[in-house]
């Protein structure tokens, strides 16, 4: 007689085996699955897995379509989204975590759901949603993007039940950005990976808008890191990788690393807060903060997604939530009389 183990019993040997084998001694094993709420594996994905399926089928994910990355609005078609940067930024890191021999899904998972908090408007609505919270609750410490992401996945999602996300892509998404480093490989691959991207992305961008020419790009560095944004990345990612491999950390070399530094900078000063930026910043500025009051004194107009938050954490996880369309036909709609819409 053949006695047959249960099928998720079978599916997990197999993946354990395979880790042991051929991921590397630091990657993060895919098991056991530590989740806030215990919960049964899956038969057929591992716990990464079922936490990017998650996260990709999420209300928050598809709205990264309609989210600012850089030029709010843009008239152009193939300007990048807060989500067509998620894809590229996961792309590259899946890329690096190979590799390394590390942990792809949980690599892919931490780069999908990273950005999931982030306001309308780009830098500029995260900055004014940072100043209307601080405003309305001065004992808060502000809005920051990575900390929303983290409570859209464990609070805000699912009508308020959240995802139900494994640790370690809770830890990879709050700590893609700000002073204290992942606790994973994995989330250390994406939070650099997250500048790799955006940077040459937004080159090309602020390129083809015009903002910047070919030769305002500071030569040193892109004499150093390459001549168009795909050669910048394969050389960036070629660095981290041989920086990298066979140590428990995510390295760059000094050389390359300030040369991508330095081109951040760039983009800081004529790009990010340039002056294009700022001719949309004031416009941004009256449209969230002019929404937020407005919630702020009528609470009953938006949903209660956490009963539990006071009135001010309500109106900026509403906010936050919105797409830059959306944003903007709220605050038409109590702005201006219907009649002058025409």
């Amino acid at each position: 007689m053949i006695i047959r183990m249960p099928l998720t019993v079978a599916f997990e040997d197999r993946v354990r085996a395979w880790e042991d084998e051929f991921l590397a001694a630091h990657a993060t094993r895919s098991y056991p699955a530590e989740r806030a709420v215990a919960e049964p594996d899956s038969p057929l994905r591992t716990p990464f897995q079922r936490d990017r399926d998650r996260i990709v089928h999420s209300k928050s994910f598809r709205r990264l379509k309609h989210k600012t990355q850089v030029f709010v609005a843009p008239e152009g078609d193939h300007y990048r989204t807060r989500l067509s940067h998620t894809l590229e930024a996961c792309g590259i890191a899946r890329t690096v975590a190979r590799a390394l021999g590390l942990n792809e899904d949980l690599t892919e998972a931490i780069g999908l759901g990273h950005d999931l908090g982030h306001p309308p408007f780009g830098h500029a609505g995260e900055d004014t949603l940072d100043r209307c919270l601080k405003r309305a609750r001065p004992d808060h410490e502000g809005f920051k993007h990575n900390e929303h992401s983290l409570r859209v996945v464990e609070v805000l999602e699912r009508d308020g039940v959240g995802l139900n996300l494994t640790a370690p892509v809770r830890d990879g998404i709050l700590n893609h950005t700000g002073p204290v480093k992942p606790a994973t490989l994995e989330g250390r691959i994406v939070r650099l990976v997250d500048r790799v991207a955006y940077i040459n992305h937004d080159i090309d961008d602020a390129l083809r808008a015009g903002i910047l020419l070919p030769a305002d790009l500071p030569a040193a560095e892109i004499e150093m890191l390459g001549p168009t944004g795909s050669l910048r990345i394969d050389t960036l990612v070629a660095d981290i990788v041989e920086q990298s491999r066979g140590i428990d950390d995510i390295r760059q070399s000094e050389e390359i690393g300030m040369a991508m530094l330095r081109l951040r900078k760039f983009m800081f000063d004529r790009v990010y807060l340039g002056a294009t930026a700022r001719s949309e910043h004031a416009r941004v500025e009256r449209t969230m903060t002019g929404l937020f009051d407005h919630y702020l004194a009528h609470p009953e107009m938006i949903p209660a997604l956490d009963p539990s938050a006071d009135t001010a954490q309500r109106v900026t996880d509403y906010i936050a939530g919105m797409t830059d369309r959306f944003c903007i036909s709220r605050y038409v709609d109590l702005a201006i009389p219907e009649q002058a819409r025409f």
